[in-house]
């Protein structure tokens, strides 16, 4: 009598690759306790760099709507938002100089298992954005209209949009700790929270926006001053939840009594490492400052046109430095755990999501940019202007997309000197002198300055990786 047999039982099978992906992704979203000093580098990205992306494609959403609104009300309207956006990134540059140590400092304590050392770090950074936003926000009220007169402003966009100009600068504070804030939880790891903070933000600024601009319903007719307001709004309702997160213990770092008293050691390792991040974003936003005075010189259409066209740029770029802060986390965290490898493999990586990302945009931008002006202004002048800022950034922008990345892993190692000196090169002795000269002796006027714009970035690229090769980053201290 025989027995039947039975075939061996399979193994079960390993989850689908798309099951796992979409797993990932929900992760990612709602918040991850992953170890980022081990396992895969692939997860890892992904599970920072998704929350990171998605709070820098809010942030520049928001830009977009902005400008969207604010082109209804003329050519000036948009000019006093361009002028008052590029004296805004010189706070930026404060405010991000801080930010990126802050995040080195964190992310080293979270990869050496100390968080009390870590809590300790971000009251620090909270007391120094308290400090230093006190100051921009007083001379940005009592001075708001003398700054647009130095920007190159005409009579008109200074009587239109001082008001615009005084509620900017002087919310600062918003803007230094939203960004501040947000750098300590992205060092610890907990981008979820960092992304949600600033959808939540900048979607009460896109709600508010038309409400205060045009008088929507019960809210009144600000006009100009209205967009800023709602800026204000959102952006202090980002600090609150900053806040309530970081005092009710619900992330990473719970910051508590005994963490609040100034610690000496490190808030003078913050002011010290915050030197060379604050010089290297000042450098970068001042050359833009500069860019935009050169072109104050050929009128307010000339200043619409690469305003319209810098804020749907933006909309792809902050969702890219995003992904390059992903780089930054990692290699804190992994330089911290000993594991400089894995860090140096994880910004190699990312760079390459990053080419992926920004070379499908700079297609997008060579096939189509009239459309993409022409959603914001008819206006001929304005609209061709828009045109070729769109076409020559986005002939940068492959090589861009490694050196970013290659800039943030260097702020992540707590070397903030090295992309400073790149940022002086490459803008103050290449780019701004190229933009003068092509503008005005040799006649190019405003494409002159589009020319070098192209120029500066590309070589910040080609830096960037020829001095990440050297390796120097990895014996930084914090």
């Amino acid at each position: 009598m025989t027995v039947a047999s039975h075939p061996p039982s399979r193994p079960p099978r390993p989850p689908r690759r798309r099951h796992r992906l979409w797993k990932d992704l929900r992760e990612a979203v709602s918040g991850s306790d992953q170890d980022f000093t081990t396992g895969g580098l692939k997860r890892a990205i992904l599970l920072l760099a998704v929350p990171m992306m998605l709070e820098m494609v809010m942030e520049s959403a928001f830009a977009v709507v902005d400008v969207f609104f604010v082109s209804r009300l003329g050519a000036d309207a948009v000019t006093t938002v361009g002028l008052t956006d590029a004296v805004l990134t010189l706070v930026f540059a404060v405010a991000i100089g801080l930010s990126m140590p802050a995040t080195a400092m964190v992310a080293r304590r979270i990869g050496e298992k100390d968080r009390e050392a870590a809590a300790r770090t971000a009251f620090q950074v909270l007391v120094v954005g308290l400090a230093v936003s006190a100051g921009i926000g007083v001379f940005g009220i009592f001075f708001a209209g003398s700054i647009l007169s130095w920007m190159g402003a005409s009579a008109s966009v200074v009587a239109q949009g001082s008001s615009y100009t005084a509620w900017i600068l002087g919310g600062s504070a918003t803007v230094l700790l939203l960004f501040l804030l947000n750098a300590v939880f992205r060092g610890a790891g907990d981008a979820a929270i960092a992304m949600r903070v600033l959808w939540i933000a900048n979607a009460i600024n896109i709600v508010l926006d038309p409400c205060l601009i045009f008088g929507w319903g019960p809210f009144p007719e600000l006009g100009l001053t209205g967009a800023a307001v709602a800026t204000t709004i959102g952006r202090g309702t980002g600090v609150a939840l900053q806040l309530w997160v970081l005092l009710g213990g619900k992330g990473r770092i719970a910051l508590a009594r005994r963490h609040m008293r100034i610690d000496l050691s490190i808030l003078g390792r913050l002011l010290r490492l915050s030197i060379g991040g604050i010089l290297q974003y000042l450098v970068a936003t001042c050359s833009w400052v500069v860019v935009m005075r050169i072109l104050a010189d050929f009128g307010s259409n000339v200043v619409a046109g690469y305003t319209i066209a810098v804020r749907i740029v933006v909309f792809t770029i902050l969702p890219s430095w995003g992904l390059s802060n992903a780089a930054a986390t990692l290699v804190g965290q992994n330089l911290g755990a000993r594991r400089p490898r894995r860090a140096e493999l994880s910004v190699w990586l990312t760079a390459r999501y990053n080419l992926y990302f920004l070379g499908a945009v700079s297609a997008v931008f060579l096939l189509m940019p009239r459309p993409l002006i022409g959603l914001f202004t008819s206006q001929p002048e304005v609209l061709e202007i828009g045109v070729d800022t769109l076409r020559w950034i986005a002939s940068c922008y492959l090589p861009w997309a490694y050196g970013v990345v290659m800039l943030q892993a260097f702020n992540g190692a707590g070397d903030t000197w090295t992309p400073t000196w790149i940022n002086f090169f490459c803008y103050w002795t290449m780019q701004l002198p190229l933009a003068w000269w092509l503008a005005h002796p040799v006649g190019l006027g405003p494409h002159g300055v589009l020319i070098s714009l192209a120029t500066g970035e590309t070589l910040v690229g080609i830096a960037g990786i020829l001095m990440f090769r050297l390796g120097r980053w990895k014996k930084r201290e914090v």
